[in-house]
């Protein structure tokens, strides 16, 4: 027998309901039943449970819709959707939405029992997996580095505000590893085991931004053919890390703001505001005071999110962080990106720790991995680093500058009558772009993908897109 459990059963079917309390409650476990989908977010709201049993279709929100709920109020669930027609179509969408697993009626009891054990085993390894990783999670990969007095102040408020739910905003230039500081709140708190969701207002069109965030009913505007949580939702019992939040239209501030003070997010085409339990974290490299002073953020917001600010200098202003982050990125990429042979001079580490930097610790990170693809020999030398007095110097190609070519293609463009500008342009720049640094790297994908800063996943997909033939390796 497994340990007790809190289930959850919602069909409509009354013989359905007693069938699964009386199985489940002889198991031992501790078993509330409804009869719709209504009565089942009640249930929800009042208590967490362990275990979910949803019917596909019943009064109210169908258990796909309470499935995708769960998902954002109480993520760590495992969901069961019952239903009568074994289709493909239906065990697919579940399982895409995240179920744990389909039953079939007519079902028996065996397989119920079956099934919750395995549930709830299931549940308790991923605890399991979780805590673990909060274990090593500061031994391996992204990870904070640095000696600075200027970081040691930061990991000092990290350690002090990663224990209370309070909003923390952390202010700094653009790849000072702003995002990284979040990760590392997020991990040392005790919503370590929920979700961190990272949303970066600078990067999402204004007329989407609304549904990421809050979500979406069906229906609510042309193209929402399905509902969607968002990523309050999505966040629940977590962390939702607001990047780039001064770049946020005013008015989705005040909406923000509104969910801010009442813990209470409505959907897009919504009427029923639903709780919300996240702690929030936001970043920018933007001045907000100046930013509330021209008119273009509301300072009560601010105030809402800034209860404790991080400022995280840029790397120009601690040449101190570069001789570790030079080495914390040699050990990461080097076994990744080439044989893992490869060192670096204290001569190039002190010439790198006076350049200016102003890409920040990104800039850096990309620079040892361009380095270590291209290094002609197993010991960095500055030489495998003159790309970076190149790069500051003014961009040119023959003919003009880029940006001039790209303007004057799309003024053609426009002359032309022709539709689809940005498809076009962009298509003409990442074929030539994407070929010529395959040809340099002798057609290794790993290089290359690192080379032009991008997933290898996107580059596969990229190469598939433009029809892009791949160099043979040699």
């Amino acid at each position: 027998m497994t340990d007790p459990a809190r289930i959850l059963i919602a069909d409509d079917e009354e013989s359905i309901r007693f069938v699964l309390r009386e199985t489940l409650e002889a198991e031992g476990h501790h078993v509330t039943a409804v009869a719709s989908g209504d009565a089942a977010l009640a249930a929800i709201g009042e208590q967490s449970f362990d275990l979910a049993f949803f019917d596909i279709r019943m009064p109210g929100p169908s258990g796909l819709e309470l499935l995708d709920q769960m998902r954002g109020i109480q993520r760590e669930t495992a969901v069961v959707i019952i239903t009568a027609q074994n289709t493909f179509d239906n065990a697919v969408d579940a399982m895409k939405r995240g179920a744990f697993d389909y039953l079939v009626k007519p079902f028996s009891t065996d397989e119920v029992v079956a099934l919750a054990a395995k549930a709830i085993r299931s549940r308790a390894l991923e605890g399991e997996v979780r805590a673990l990783r909060r274990e090593v999670g500061q031994q391996a990969g992204d990870r904070m580095v640095g000696r600075s007095a200027a970081m040691l102040d930061v990991f000092k408020t990290i350690g002090r505000v990663a224990g209370n739910d309070i909003p923390v905003l952390i202010q700094g230039e653009s790849g000072t590893g702003k995002e990284l500081i979040a990760r590392a709140i997020h991990a040392a708190s005790p919503r370590a085991d929920g979700a961190f969701v990272a949303v970066n207002a600078a990067a999402i069109p204004r007329d989407l931004l609304e549904s990421e965030l809050f979500g979406h009913e069906r229906g609510a505007f042309t193209g929402a053919v399905e509902s969607r949580i968002g990523r309050f939702r999505e966040a629940s019992g977590g962390t939702l890390f607001l990047d780039e939040i001064g770049d946020m239209p005013v008015d989705l501030q005040a909406k923000l703001l509104r969910v801010l003070q009442s813990d209470e997010v409505t959907a897009v085409g919504g009427r029923k505001p639903e709780k919300i339990d996240v702690r929030i974290l936001a970043a920018t490299h933007r001045d907000l005071d100046s930013a509330v002073a021209a008119g273009d953020f509301r300072e009560d917001l601010l105030y809402r999110l800034r209860v404790v600010p991080i400022e995280v200098p840029p790397l120009r202003e601690r040449p101190d962080d570069i001789p570790p982050l030079i080495d914390h990125f040699l050990h990461r990429y080097d076994a990744e990106l080439t044989d893992g042979t490869h060192a670096i001079s204290t001569h190039t580490v002190d010439a790198l720790a006076a350049h200016d930097w102003p890409g920040n610790v990104r800039e850096l990170e990309n620079a040892v991995k361009r380095a270590l693809v291209l290094a002609s020999a197993d010991i960095l030398t500055p030489d495998d680093f003159a790309f970076l007095h190149a790069a500051s110097a003014p961009a040119a190609t023959p003919g003009g500058s880029l940006p001039a070519l790209v303007e004057d293609a799309t003024i053609a463009a426009l002359d032309a009558g022709r539709d689809e500008i940005y498809r076009r342009i962009i298509g003409d720049v990442e074929r030539p772009l994407i070929e010529t640094v395959l040809a340099r790297t002798g057609g290794n994908q790993i290089k290359a993908a690192a080379l032009l800063g991008i997933n290898r996943n996107t580059l596969r997909k990229k190469l598939t897109e433009l029809e892009i033939e791949v160099p043979k390796r040699p």
